[in-house]
C-alpha cells in the first residue's frame, strides 16, 4: 500500500498539469485575440515610455 501514498502525489500534480497545458492551448486565438493582444501592447508602450527619462516614444 505504500507505493500507492507514493505514486498519488506525482499523479495528481501531472493530472492537474495536464488539465492547465489543455486549458492554455484552448484559450489561445478565439474571438478574444485582438482585445487581448491590444491590451499587452498597451502595457508594453507604457512601460517602454516609464522606462524613458524623457517620455518620449519610441519611433
Amino acid at each position: 500500500m505504500e507505493y500507492v501514498s507514493a505514486l498519488l502525489p506525482p499523479v495528481v500534480m501531472a493530472a492537474f498539469f495536464i488539465a492547465l497545458v489543455v486549458t492554455i492551448v484552448k484559450s489561445q486565438g478565439g474571438p478574444n485575440k485582438a482585445k487581448e493582444d491590444a491590451a499587452v501592447d498597451a502595457a508594453l508602450a507604457r512601460a517602454e515610455a516609464a522606462r524613458r527619462p524623457d517620455g518620449s516614444a519610441a519611433s
